[in-house]
């Protein structure tokens, strides 16, 4: 950091003192019941984190997802962020990205069998979701609503980046966080997230001390797995271009990243490994492609000399690309996505998994839930 930067730094710090004591006082009106908080009768998880952004917040919103829709009807609240719409809206086969947001439609195009739904306001997402839609619905899993209080969640699952954990950072504007490191108090469990599968154990214990959780808490660490590419659009794919490629089949490949996420620095540096001709393009997070992006794209995939060339997106990226009408026909057989997956370290997934199931068992209005399944 320049010391032009440290100065501005510390002169934002009066600016982080007098937001993080508005924050701080909105709490406690919450912690006094000031501010009412509503309890439903279904047990809902939410998934969030202090900072801004780039947690990893869908894809283990994804895992809860995939682990619950085994034995019980699943349904995700988001607020839909930068979607067109407003109000309360449930996703259908027909809901684009623009009308309920790229995080809500990636989701529901991979499980569609989960209930999606978008509302700003969450309690009132959630009574439209019980007395209109789903009756049926067992658990509701809220997306990033771990500042939104008025929705009293039974379980709340913090998430801190590896790469800039809450206890490093600094309120807004100074810093990234939302509030002040002392909100994890009100999580349940912390899942430091994007954390290098190799981490030593050494490593675990320096986090497990500077994040000095309380006692009730529990802690994970999580990574991201990294699957095969795959073709955006398959139905497009020839010979030359299939529709799934092995990252580590790329060292004679030129890479053309384009990404519209927070923290792009991971993928660039897994993609890294396998190929040094890689050309990035990272836009702002939930970046709504123009006209003029597509154009530049375009641009820079055919400044890449090599026949062999691809691009590489996100899953989230993808959702604005899909039906972009200045998306060039000849440039979609080039396009592919990177998966991802979360997969929790330190041999603790079947514990983590079995506390997300016994909380909703426990707290659900079916009693026989997951009993089936569990008795074998």
């Amino acid at each position: 950091m320049s010391e032009k930067s440290i100065k501005t730094y510390k002169l934002l710090y009066p600016l982080s003192w007098l937001y993080s004591g508005i924050v701080a006082f909105r709490n406690k009106l919450f912690d006094w019941g000031q501010i009412q908080s509503k309890s439903f009768d279904i047990p809902i998880i939410c998934i969030g984190n202090l900072s801004v952004g780039g947690t990893g917040k869908t894809p283990h919103t994804e895992y809860l997802a995939k682990l619950l829709q085994q034995s019980a009807q699943v349904a995700i609240l988001s607020r839909g962020y930068k979607r067109k719409t407003k109000g309360y809206l449930l996703s259908d086969c027909q809901s684009t990205a623009l009308e309920i947001g790229d995080e809500p439609y990636q989701i529901k195009e991979k499980f569609p069998n989960v209930v999606v739904a978008v509302d700003e306001k969450r309690c009132h997402g959630v009574e439209q979701l019980l007395q209109l839609n789903h009756p049926s619905i067992d658990v509701i899993l809220l997306d990033d609503a771990f500042q939104h209080r008025y929705v009293k969640a039974g379980l709340n699952i913090l998430l801190t980046d590896y790469n800039r954990l809450f206890c490093d950072d600094a309120v807004l504007p100074a810093g990234r966080l939302r509030e002040s490191a002392s909100g994890k108090k009100r999580a349940q469990i912390v899942i430091v997230t994007k954390c290098p599968p190799t981490l030593k154990p050494i490593d675990y214990n320096i986090i497990t001390k500077r994040l000095n959780l309380f006692p009730y808490q529990q802690l994970y660490f999580s990574s991201f797995q990294y699957g095969d590419l795959q073709a955006a659009f398959p139905q497009l794919q020839n010979k030359d271009q299939p529709q799934t490629i092995k990252v580590s089949s790329l060292q004679d490949v030129e890479v053309l990243l384009v990404t519209g996420i927070a923290s792009p620095e991971p993928l660039t540096e897994r993609l890294k490994t396998y190929t040094n001709h890689i050309e990035l393009l990272s836009f702002d997070d939930h970046h709504n492609f123009s006209e003029q992006d597509m154009k530049f794209i375009i641009k820079q995939f055919n400044k890449l000399n090599n026949k062999n060339r691809i691009i590489i997106t996100t899953e989230k990226d993808a959702t604005r690309l899909y039906n972009h009408p200045n998306l060039d026909e000849k440039l979609k057989p080039y396009i592919y996505i990177q998966p991802i997956e979360v997969t929790i370290l330190q041999d603790q997934q079947d514990f983590f998994n079995q506390q997300i199931i016994g909380y909703v068992r426990e707290n659900s209005r079916d009693s026989g839930i997951f009993k089936v399944k569990n008795a074998h």
